[in-house]
């Protein structure tokens, strides 16, 4: 009797088991990417643009994306006035009015940008300040601008400690110093990462829970 067929076709059967078990392990490592991927982006918060009654942009930059960003979302109608928040630089000037003679120099407006100074120098600290300088302002819906990174924690803290009542929507400057979809692949990506996750943790765990005792005592 001659074996070669059944012989093949044991060859066949090793050769299919074998092509399965690779693409299992490969499925297997992109599945993995994917999901380490989409935990990279889980620090941006984006959010469509909408018409609202100011663009507020988070203190710690003022010649970069993210006041250009503000700008074209000024100058593209979806708020008639940028708000620029930060602390003393320099010569003790608040960021926004450097930010605002940059961005006159690039050609935008003057009319469009107000400054808003102050001591905070934690994301924590500056929203709670804002908050009452949105009220006073009577503001309902606020676009907010910050690096993109730095736009998931910016938006849980906005929402937890600028408790006036309104509407955020969060929209992100690009940023050429994270790279999400490797982000454990880059030394400072993975350090901004980790950085910005600790900082989300301690300020839902530990800051807001002070903060909303602090409201409490007399």
């Amino acid at each position: 009797m001659d074996d070669r067929p059944r012989g093949s076709l044991r060859r066949f059967k090793r050769l299919t088991l074998a092509g399965l078990a690779i693409l299992i392990v490969v499925a297997g490592w992109v599945g993995r990417k994917a999901i380490v991927s989409g935990i990279g982006y889980s620090l941006i918060c984006s959010q469509i643009p909408r018409p609202a009654d100011l663009i507020l942009v988070l203190g710690g930059e003022f010649y970069g994306p993210r006041v250009f960003k503000a700008a074209d979302l000024a100058v593209e109608g979806y708020a008639p006035l940028v708000l620029i928040s930060g602390p003393p630089y320099g010569d003790g000037r608040p960021e926004g009015e450097f930010a605002v003679e940059f961005l006159t120099a690039h050609g935008y407006p003057k009319k469009l940008f107000a400054v808003f100074g102050h001591q905070a120098h934690s994301t924590v600290d500056e929203a709670v300040v804002l908050a009452p300088e949105l009220r006073r302002r009577r503001v309902r819906r606020v676009i907010l601008v910050t690096n993109a990174y730095h736009s998931r924690r910016a938006d849980i803290v906005i929402r937890l400690f600028c408790d006036s009542g309104i509407q955020f929507i969060s929209v992100p400057a690009p940023d050429s110093f994270y790279t999400p979809e490797r982000w454990w692949d880059d030394r400072g990506s993975r350090r901004m990462f980790f950085s910005e996750w600790s900082k989300i943790v301690g300020s839902v765990l530990f800051e807001y829970p002070k903060y909303r005792f602090s409201l409490r005592r007399p």
